[in-house]
């Protein structure tokens, strides 16, 4: 993806509104568990006025340890799968729906670089994770091209439409 096309300032804000609309109408509360994005998606979300009345909390949890205490990752899943797999994701998006009080939850573990990568996890490899309250958690598996924040941006934009998909 090239800088013409990645989501802008401006963009992922009338995504968030769009977010908004969806989880008041339906009178959900948001939780995000963020770790490649550290609290970009809350902070999206928070930009927009009143949103306190259907966002209740966002984590930004990076280290093995914030992710086990925070979201109730398990150390196994950490040691056998990584930090950035769709099991720790699950778990993530799991735990931040039983630590907070909300009734939806987004979840997001990558890679955004520019190191960290691997010949199995190249950097641009995010997990995103949606859960609902009572429900089964979803995840999806994205490979973003770009430098830091152009996989950053791709990946808050990625979900919060995955919020409006789960939303409706």
């Amino acid at each position: 993806m090239d800088a013409r096309t990645l989501p802008d300032d401006s963009s992922l804000h009338a995504l968030a509104e769009q977010v908004a609309e969806a989880l008041q109408t339906r009178h959900l509360m948001l939780a995000t568990a963020e770790s490649c994005t550290g609290g970009w998606i809350a902070k999206t979300i928070t930009d927009i006025p009143g949103c306190s009345a259907w966002f209740d909390c966002g984590i930004a949890a990076y280290s093995y340890e914030a992710k086990q205490a925070l979201l109730g990752v398990r150390p196994e899943t950490l040691t056998e799968q990584g930090a950035v797999s769709r099991e720790t994701v699950m778990e993530m998006v799991s735990g931040a729906l039983v630590t907070s009080g909300a009734s939806i939850a987004v979840a997001v573990t990558g890679i955004a670089g520019p190191g960290g990568g691997t010949a199995d996890k190249p950097v641009g490899t995010v997990w995103i994770g949606w859960k609902r309250r009572g429900g089964y958690p979803m995840a999806e598996l994205f490979h973003f091209d770009g430098d830091r924040d152009a996989v950053r941006r791709q990946t808050v934009e990625a979900s919060l439409q995955g919020l409006l998909k789960l939303a409706d």
